[in-house]
């Protein structure tokens, strides 16, 4: 909502005045004035990131079973030099093993089927001979399919067996007979029964002469276009708005036209950036499959590091070009004839990154680069919305790359490390939305006058923990007004924020700690609707929890899930009488000027019409560890006396939900037959009442 239609009662006098009030037990009072609306809220909002990085989308979104199934390393793949690697780094492949002597398998780089070698087995009429990988986790009574890509010496017989135990029968196998010389793809298909941990797939071959293998998958059959359908499942509950893809730091050492066509043609590549390989599985066209089947908008990210306008051009071509066009043929030709119509698309990630993204430079000369992607892409589909890479001084000032860029550690207002304000003032009619970015850190915070992350303060206010992240929200809105009065272009060009990366590292994982403190974030975008009209989550992977073949919500998917389901859409002015305690700690970084937060201290409430305009929705967190109470008073609505009551609300912080354990966090659904007035808020809960009008 626009900040001129909220009133904050911010005074010292004030303040010390209603905290009296409350100390001697009289509710905390919510004024909520229907007929006072903002701007409307975004269901982009709700959106979700993924990111080729770790196993996130290789292993958490896609079926594939199988490591290095286009065999970049060698075989015998030697031994790692030690277990350490980057942060994000994707989970060491699980290897190929020889069966047979290890002398008879031969990379083949004169003649490979897909990158730079393929294996070439050397066969003998005494012993089977070929490749194994161990580790498969499997699950009794599920079927498992894929296929092999085999040449061989003619005549030659391929075996390829699915083996979860060690018995005789602890098998399934598929006979491939008569390969011939020239590559081709046989299908292979395994009943398992039994459960195993460290399933093998063996393909395995006896005669003369020699064979080889492309490539080799194997799924879960129930996938979803190659997708893991329990997880499919559970996102598509959410109903996020919108998926950003495939980056963050990834796509600046990415080329996007290695992960398009026939899957087991695309080359695997090592990417630099998280010291990773990547098989390339999932591409351009598996994501807008996946946007399809969870119902969301698809949001893509082109290279502005090591990429160039022309690619940039040609991707959008290859998305939404015409089926006669270049770029649109060859979108036809891998089976895609209709145009994928991607409206939103983001120039870059983190361009501001200088001492660590790929393809980094300075200010002025990415101000230059940026204009040149807009102007390419725009020749090609002049309808896309462009989201510039930016960052504020909080971003500039925490990861202190202001210091890398300029010679403060807060970035001069339009100087060489304000990256936000440069895009500004010389990119402004070349993007629609500003890309933010913020991460919040469980046992720190970032100390504005020692410049860095500190331990936080054992016995501060569980209030103070679950507001940083909402603190974050309302500074962004803070910083982009001061660059209306530096720009005012800016206010005949309004540039909203799309906050494409954000996340609190709070608690164990599916736990309930940081639940309320993200559904505070949302509350500060719903108070700032105007300004906030795209959010992608880091990652759509901590929605939920899962294992071989369950998924289920956990509890922060179940926050996001039920207000995406009952939370209005049209936002309406909260008046408190106590508002929130003032800061502490000095402005920027991460602190505000003033505390994110609704005066109903210790609670947050924000409020919204539905579309329709049949139900008002209101939501209170209570962030403290105790219960609470709240007086709300309504104008200007006219209730029918009927509603509802959604409310997340468990015995403990540390509670959990997850598959294969009981669950602790459910959110429980309670039929209103009057107007609640006065309310008991238990502690760390988070509610949302529904009250239909007559």
């Amino acid at each position: 909502m626009n900040k001129s239609r909220m009133l904050r009662l911010t005074s010292s006098s004030l303040f010390i005045a209603c905290a009296l009030v409350g100390a001697q037990g009289q509710s905390v009072i919510a004024d909520i004035d229907a007929s006072k609306t903002g701007s409307p809220i975004s269901k982009l909002v709700y959106g979700q990131f993924v990111e080729h990085i770790g196993n996130i989308i290789n292993n958490g979104l896609w079926a594939e079973m199988l490591d290095d199934r286009k065999f970049f390393n060698s075989i015998p793949t030697p031994a790692p030099a030690g277990a350490g690697g980057p942060r994000f780094a994707r989970t060491r492949l699980r290897p190929w093993t020889v069966i047979g002597p290890t002398t008879a398998v031969a990379m083949d780089s004169a003649h490979p089927y897909v990158g730079k070698h393929s294996p070439q087995i050397t066969l003998s009429d005494s012993e089977s001979r070929g490749l194994e990988q161990a580790g498969l986790g499997v699950v009794g009574g599920k079927t498992y399919a894929g296929r092999v890509v085999l040449a061989g010496s003619p005549g030659t017989t391929v075996t390829v067996s699915l083996i979860w135990g060690t018995g005789d029968l602890d098998r399934a196998t598929v006979k491939i007979g008569r390969v011939g010389a020239a590559y081709a793809k046989y299908p292979i298909r395994f009943q398992v029964p039994t459960t195993s941990e460290n399933a093998r797939l063996q393909i395995l071959a006896t005669g003369s002469g020699s064979f080889s293998i492309g490539a080799v998958s194997l799924m879960p059959a129930d996938n979803i276009d190659g997708f893991r359908a329990e997880v499919v499942g559970v996102l598509k509950q959410l109903h996020s708005g919108v998926y950003r893809f495939p980056g963050g730091n990834f796509v600046s050492a990415h080329e996007w036209r290695d992960a398009i066509g026939d899957s087991d043609k695309r080359p695997p590549k090592f990417d630099p950036v998280w010291s990773a390989v990547q098989p390339n599985d999932v591409g351009t066209d598996e994501f807008m499959k996946f946007c399809k089947l969870v119902d969301v908008e698809p949001y893509i990210t082109v290279n502005a590091g090591s990429g160039d306008a022309w690619s940039a051009k040609e991707y959008v071509e290859y998305c939404n070009g015409a089926a006669n066009s270049p770029m649109g043929a060859a979108r036809a030709k891998n089976g895609h004839p209709e145009s994928y119509h991607v409206k939103y698309w983001g120039i870059g990630n983190e361009a501001w990154g200088y001492s660590y993204q790929f393809g980094a430079m300075k200010l002025n000369q990415y101000l230059v680069k940026h204009n040149q992607f807009a102007e390419a892409m725009r020749s090609i589909d002049p309808t896309i919305k462009l989201v510039g890479s930016g960052a504020m001084a909080d971003t500039m000032t925490g990861s202190k790359e202001a210091l890398n860029l300029g010679d403060t550690l807060i970035p001069k207002p339009l100087g060489p490390a304000d990256w936000t304000g440069g895009l500004f003032s010389k990119c402004l009619d070349n993007m629609d939305l500003i890309s933010e970015h913020f991460y919040n850190y469980g046992a720190t915070h970032y100390d504005l006058s020692k410049a860095q992350q500190v331990p936080n303060d054992p016995n501060e206010p569980l209030s103070t923990w679950m507001r940083r992240p909402a603190n974050h929200i309302r500074l962004k809105v803070e910083e982009y007004k001061s660059y209306e009065d530096l720009i005012p272009a800016l206010k005949t060009k309004p540039v909203p924020i799309c906050l494409d990366e954000w996340a609190y590292s709070g608690g164990p994982p599916n736990s309930y700690k940081v639940t309320p403190a993200y559904a505070w974030a949302f509350h500060e975008m719903f108070r700032h609707s105007d300004l906030y009209q795209m959010a992608c989550f880091t990652f759509a992977t901590a929605m939920f929890s899962s294992n071989r073949s369950e998924a289920t919500l956990n509890p922060t998917g179940l926050m996001f899930k039920m207000y995406r389901e009952h939370f209005g859409s049209i936002p309406v002015e909260v008046v408190g009488n106590v508002p929130q305690p003032k800061p502490t700690d000095p402005t920027g970084g991460e602190q505000p000027t003033v505390n994110a937060g609704s005066d109903t201290y210790p609670l947050d409430v924000v409020a919204a019409w539905r579309d329709d305009h049949k139900a008002l929705t209101v939501a209170v967190i209570n962030t403290t560890d105790t219960d609470q109470h709240l007086d709300m008073h309504f104008n200007h609505a006219s209730f029918s006396g009927k509603g509802t009551l959604w409310r997340l609300a468990p015995n403990s912080l540390q509670a959990t939900r997850a598959v294969g354990a009981k669950s602790e966090v459910e959110v429980e659904s309670t039929s209103l037959d009057s107007i609640p007035g006065s309310v008991t808020l238990p502690k760390f809960s988070i509610s949302i009442y529904e009250l239909r009008v007559k």
